[in-house]
């Protein structure tokens, strides 16, 4: 054998690129990527498939008062905190973030949102769980 050859023998190696990506996974990572720098999520189809749902359920169940940002960033907390709790180190930055955004947005009855919210995504969170 020369230097730039090695010989692994009956080793049974399988690349982590082989390995079959978990599909939730790769939701939380979908939805973290479509964060906006400011800490919001946009209404729209992206975000929609992350939850399992068309756009037009978003939007319809969006409550009168409520911005489409505002809507789409509540339900990615309520998804996060619902969904994902066992990951929460993984997301608990870009939750912040959104936390603080909302907080910064002139919004109605937050509760009642985050009841529809709850609702539409089959959660059961509150707002003080989202530290909205």
């Amino acid at each position: 054998m020369d230097e730039d050859e090695f010989d692994c023998g009956d080793i049974d190696y399988e690349s982590p690129a082989d390995a079959a990506p978990d599909p939730q996974d790769n939701l939380l990572l979908q939805l973290v990527s479509l964060q906006k720098a400011s800490g919001c999520w946009e209404l729209d189809a992206t975000l929609a498939d992350v939850f399992g749902k068309t756009e037009d359920e978003l939007t319809n169940q969006k409550p009168a008062q409520v911005d489409g940002s505002v809507w789409a960033t509540l339900l990615a907390l309520i998804w996060l905190y619902g969904c994902k709790i066992e990951q929460q180190v993984e997301w608990q930055f870009v939750a912040m973030k959104a936390a603080s955004w909302i907080g910064s947005q002139k919004v109605g009855d937050l509760s009642q949102c985050v009841c529809v919210g709850n609702v539409l995504l089959g959660c059961h969170v509150t707002k003080e769980t989202l530290g909205i």
